[in-house]
């Protein structure tokens, strides 16, 4: 039994019996005490309370919350730091002075897990994670010996990551100056934006962002620093922090290289650019919003070699890829994948054109932007401005004599109407819908103003999809399922069924999880199905027909996925209802 558990038994604030019914239901000993906190047996509260009356009595070192990831370090320091009358912060709610923290050494800041947040003429505050440290104490005021070090508390964790980014700052530092040289030598606008230096900068933001992983990368000026942040399987996480003025010409250069007007910071702009990153080519579709201190750049990175991947390869399962490849087979109909933004729907259908494309047919896209540009395929860009929406491009490509045709997305009854009759006069359509799984496309599709009876003629397959994160293979471990969760599971997998999480190492950034994979179910239409579309008959009566014809839906095509060890049931119970 755990220490914490063991020490709440000795003094009553548990009971030995809901201990002894937890290990009887098969609860690990090392997870007991989650599961009395979530049975409500003891309140998390109550709990933090015993855990910061022992620190401080010095019975534990504020280590021990270190074995129990269901503890949060936060509301431990919040509660020592309101005993010991001291602060409590956020790290990430405040606009960090870096200026300040480049007066002490690094190594020093790193050595006692300590970071300066801000001073006045009197005082420096330095927030620390263990206000118990007196060693720390004394070093941080020897390194600020002309004011009065004021101490803060702020998790491991936050202060750990803040430190890495100064880190990373100092790498680039000697850059930096170069930039800095460069931009006070040069007076003309046109010269500073075609500074060597300023490219090098890019080069480097987008060579570590891409090999940190990254599918966007995001540009943001704040009040005292300029953040680059990366969006890693889906998360955002801070890359690098500049000095405010390394922002103005490393924007501007970035509007530059997209062929964007640089004098207009007060409208959104949409561009796109080319470059080699190592020894390969990727695209950037780049985004501008001006905001409070100056304009939010986000850039797409658009890895040409993903348009390219195989259905399959993108974590399909044989059945339902095989169901899938079958609708696609068909010589006309309506092909729909559905599912919420950012799950991965834009590479289904890239991949189902790379299934399409030949010689003898003429396919035609439309798409608002075109993402990735593939030969043997004709791509029309959407553009507003000029009066080129969905149906009107639609329009217009019916008589280009098309075979196939790839819808965007399709956001109105118009563009849905033209999609039905263009796959009801002998065209194949694949396009995307907004719906939470596969079934709800039919109702929706009617609740958009279409005939049932247009629905059951043009529908041949309904695909939904969601991307869960994969466990990273360097730190893959057996995960200890809770109580509750458990029981959600029971009757669902066979006893004893293990499975397994990422327990975060140095490879993937301590997240626990490395890439990502679809999971998805298809819909086929069949003769029985399409006639209850026909006759208007309701969801459930649609769906109780395609589990008698097999159909496996999103949750248990994750939970396969979960036994696998491919991803965690944390992540699949995140994305997928039971």
């Amino acid at each position: 039994m755990d220490r914490i558990t063991t020490d709440l038994l000795a003094n009553g604030s548990i009971m030995k019996g809901q201990v002894d019914r937890l290990l009887a239901k098969g609860v690990s000993e090392n997870l007991v005490l989650r599961d009395i906190m979530l049975s409500g047996f003891i309140t998390i509260d109550r709990l933090i309370r015993f855990i910061v009356h022992q620190v401080r009595d010095g019975v534990y070192d504020l280590s021990i919350i270190d074995n129990y990831d269901y503890i949060q370090e936060s509301a431990v320091l919040a509660k020592l730091a309101e005993e010991l009358n001291l602060l409590f912060v956020d790290l990430d709610a405040i606009d960090m002075d870096y200026e300040l923290i480049s007066q002490a050494p690094l190594s020093q800041l790193q050595k006692y897990n300590a970071i300066p947040i801000g001073h006045d003429d009197m005082s420096i505050t330095i927030a620390i994670n263990d206000p118990l440290n007196i060693e720390a104490q004394e070093t941080l005021q020897r390194l600020f010996p002309r004011k009065i070090v004021r101490i803060a508390l702020a998790t491991k964790k936050q202060i750990s990551s803040y430190l890495y980014k100064i880190s990373l700052k100092d790498s680039v530092k000697g850059l930096i100056k170069k930039i800095r040289e460069e931009l006070n030598s040069i007076s003309s606008l046109k010269e500073q934006q075609e500074a060597s230096s300023i490219l090098q900068l890019i080069d480097v933001i987008l060579k570590t962002c891409i090999n940190g992983r990254a599918s966007d990368i995001h540009i943001e000026p704040t009040k005292k620093n300029c953040v680059v942040r990366g969006r890693v399987d889906g998360k955002l996480t801070e890359m690098f922090i500049f000095d405010k003025d390394i922002y103005p010409p490393l924007a501007s250069r970035l509007k530059l290289l997209s062929n964007l007007d640089i004098a207009e910071k007060r409208k959104p702009q949409d561009g796109r650019f080319s470059t080699l990153v190592g020894a390969r080519e990727y695209d950037f579709r780049i985004s501008t919003l001006p905001i409070l201190y100056g304009e939010s750049i986000v850039m797409r990175v658009l890895d040409k070699q993903k348009a390219l991947v195989k259905l399959e390869d993108a974590g399909m399962d044989k059945a339902s890829y095989k169901k899938l490849i079958k609708g696609l087979q068909a010589p006309y109909g309506i092909i729909l994948v559905t599912g919420p933004t950012g799950s991965g729907k834009t590479t289904t259908l890239y991949g189902a054109l790379n299934e399409l494309r030949n010689v003898e047919d003429k396919i035609i896209t439309v798409e608002d932007p075109v993402e990735y540009r593939m030969n043997l395929i004709q791509q029309v860009q959407v553009n507003a401005k000029v009066g080129l929406s969905f149906a009107d491009a639609l329009r217009s490509i019916l008589r280009q004599d098309p075979d196939k045709i790839m819808i965007g997305e399709i956001r109105d009854q118009e563009t849905l109407e033209i999609a039905i009759k263009a796959a009801l006069t002998g065209h194949l359509v694949i396009a995307t819908l907004h719906t939470n799984d596969a079934v709800s496309a039919i109702p929706r599709m009617a609740d958009m103003g279409i005939e049932h009876y247009l629905i059951s003629g043009a529908l041949v397959a309904i695909q939904a999809q969601r991307l869960v994160r994969k466990i990273c293979q360097h730190c893959k471990v057996e995960d200890e399922l809770s109580a509750s969760v458990l029981e959600k599971l029971h009757g669902v997998v066979p006893e004893g069924t293990k499975f397994y999480k990422g327990k975060g190492c140095r490879e993937c950034n301590e997240s626990g999880y490395m890439g990502r994979e679809m999971i998805c179910e298809v819909l086929p239409i069949s003769e029985e199905i399409s006639t209850q579309i026909a006759k208007g008959a309701s969801k459930d009566a649609i769906l109780e027909q395609a589990k008698k014809e097999g159909f496996v839906n999103i949750f248990q095509n994750g939970l396969q996925k979960a036994i696998d060890g491919i991803t965690s049931i944390e992540e699949v119970l995140k994305v997928a209802k039971g």
